[in-house]
């Protein structure tokens, strides 16, 4: 059965894939008009002092999630052109994220930055230069954490500041310190790892990493999911990964700070 759904979602990447770079417009992901989308199920709104570390790669806690709930999850980006393409993806789908951004190409793409808040997707933090933060002082590492917060802030919301307006994180390679730890901790961020990851970091084909993201999906049945938007053969595969999720049962949760949550619903009692 396993491998019959394998061959499914694998023979729809050519066609999916096609059909989206043949002039689908992109839809707000608020605004679903299909009725067969996978969707975003719930909102899931999670703050530092509940969980201040998740993700079981690095931590012994992750999020509360249902069996069959997903969190997609993308670092590395902004980078044309497949930042663009998992965005259309995402919007074929109707499906929200979350995007762990390098302050320095946040830096150089601005628009870009803002085109993925505007689609309703959160944008998180992945520093400035993407460095192993162990390998490097802690000041180095501090100051590298700040710079890229500054500049993904800059970027979203025209202010340099070193206090994020998303307060997640997450370390480049997984490599973090304990005094990073506690920084983090100290000043009310969020540091995600993941539970299930295809390494597409790794060259591969699109159906190799849509492969290895289904077998472990067939043993973990949930969880947080890190990808690569800069990456072409994630972006290729993206679409058959959606289509799969929708065809298995898969509920899409989408993570957005406690605080920001709680003035939103502020907003609406007005």
């Amino acid at each position: 059965m396993a491998k019959l759904r394998l061959h499914k979602a694998a023979s729809r990447l050519v066609g999916a894939t096609t059909a989206l770079l043949t002039g689908i417009a992109v839809a707000n992901a608020a605004d679903c008009s299909r009725k067969d989308a996978l969707g975003t199920s719930r909102v899931l709104a999670v703050d530092a002092k509940t969980y201040p570390r998740v993700g079981l790669k690095s931590f012994p806690q992750t999020l509360p999630l249902a069996d069959h709930e997903v969190v997609l999850t993308f670092d590395d980006g902004p980078r044309p052109p497949n930042t663009q393409k998992v965005l259309a993806a995402l919007a074929q789908e109707c499906v929200r994220a979350t995007f762990f951004l390098v302050g320095k190409s946040s830096a150089e793409l601005p628009e870009l930055v803002r085109r993925i808040a505007a689609e309703g997707h959160t944008v998180a933090h992945h520093s400035w230069s993407h460095p192993m933060m162990s390998q490097i002082s802690f000041e180095q590492a501090k100051e590298d954490i700040e710079r890229g917060i500054a500049a993904d802030e800059m970027a979203l919301n025209g202010v340099s500041t070193q206090v994020p307006s998303t307060p997640f994180f997450r370390f480049p390679y997984f490599d973090s310190t304990p005094a990073t730890l506690d920084l983090l901790q100290s000043r009310g961020i969020l540091v995600f790892s993941a539970d299930l990851w295809a390494a597409d970091w790794e060259n591969m084909t699109p159906e190799q990493e849509l492969k290895k993201l289904i077998e472990q999906l067939e043993i973990t049945k949930k969880g947080i999911i890190l990808l690569h938007d800069p990456q072409a053969w994630t972006a290729a595969m993206m679409p058959a990964f959606l289509r799969y999720l929708h065809d298995n049962g898969y509920r899409i949760v989408h993570l957005v700070p406690a605080a920001a949550s709680a003035q939103t619903r502020a907003d609406g009692a007005h």
